[in-house]
């Protein structure tokens, strides 16, 4: 499985891209408003740091602004991947992108029909939301193994890319269900780490490691 981090945090990407655990970037206009920067001075920055995949929304709902913004993001750097919302306008858009030969993450996805139809826009990738499914009392990760299951089925190319990742039971689950990405906070891969009976059995190890002769 791939790890994206989901942040605008330069900070973040860098600690993160330094560990050597990250294999790509998602934005998104919530995420780069907390900076106070321009979106393109933080992909373009961003695109310095991580060579693979950097997810760059369109902020237009129709089509032409849609198209006129992806073949900009198209322009800034080779792994920028253009973001469209799961919409008729969107999929169409995904389609021409498509045809461009620009790769796209479809966001806000919430049904396997929303992914299905996503896949047939061609799509490089599509990003179900989990953490506001279960905000919403459904299970997230239904969806997930729905995706991949039609996916497995006609053979579509599109990677699934688990987003709105709110803990590290998320990510488990996205892996034993054979999601291709999971999109993650940086926060939540700090938590991957961790375990109770690994700072216990470290501290053990040096206390005992003081008393090897020397």
């Amino acid at each position: 499985m791939k790890f994206f981090i989901d942040t605008a945090d330069l900070n973040e990407i860098r600690e993160a891209a330094r560990l050597g655990l990250i294999d790509g970037v998602t934005t998104n206009p919530s995420l780069v408003a907390k900076t106070g920067r321009k979106y393109l001075d933080v992909v373009r920055e961003i695109c310095e740091v991580v060579d693979g995949p950097i997810s760059a929304e369109v902020l237009s709902t129709d089509y032409d602004g849609m198209m006129a913004e992806a073949r900009a993001w198209a322009k800034v750097h080779r792994n920028v991947v253009v973001k469209l919302p799961l919409t008729l306008e969107g999929l169409r858009a995904t389609r021409t992108c498509k045809q461009e030969g620009t790769r796209t993450n479809v966001t806000l996805c919430f049904s396997a029909n929303q992914a299905l139809l996503a896949a047939k826009a061609g799509a490089s990738f599509i990003s179900p939301f989990v953490g506001r499914l279960d905000d919403a009392s459904e299970d997230g990760m239904n969806l997930i193994e729905d995706i991949v299951t039609i996916y497995k089925n006609y053979g579509f190319k599109t990677e699934v890319l688990v987003a709105s990742v709110r803990h590290p039971v998320h990510v488990m689950q996205a892996a034993l269900l054979g999601a291709d990405v999971c999109t993650i906070p940086y926060k939540v891969i700090e938590q991957l780490a961790k375990h109770p009976l690994t700072d216990v059995g470290l501290a053990k190890f040096i206390e005992d490691s003081k008393k090897i002769p020397r």
